[in-house]
């Protein structure tokens, strides 16, 4: 089974996609090191102030795969200081 975490981030105050590289770069290298969860930026890729990352988890019990996810959803929700988190999707496939 595979289990993605869709993340929508608003970053306000970024002038520049540089800026932007540079905030959701470490954010997701904490990701990836606190939930050993494979991290990817997926969407508005040229817009300065949005990013949509994913988080994706491969198991064979979706109850684990989901619990798993809304733990690093919570944790993004919490520790994302760079702006809002607009939107947050769970979805288990398989």
């Amino acid at each position: 089974m595979l289990a993605t975490l869709s993340l929508h981030l608003r970053l306000p105050l970024c002038a520049s996609l540089k800026e932007k590289r540079g905030r959701i770069k470490p954010f997701m290298s904490r990701l990836h090191r606190e939930f050993n969860v494979s991290v990817a930026e997926m969407d508005f890729h040229d817009k300065w102030e949005e990013a949509r990352i994913a988080c994706v988890m491969i198991g064979n019990d979706p109850a684990f795969l989901r619990s798993a996810l809304q733990a690093v959803e919570k944790w993004a929700e919490a520790n994302w200081t760079h702006g809002d988190v607009w939107d947050s999707r769970i979805e288990v496939v398989g």
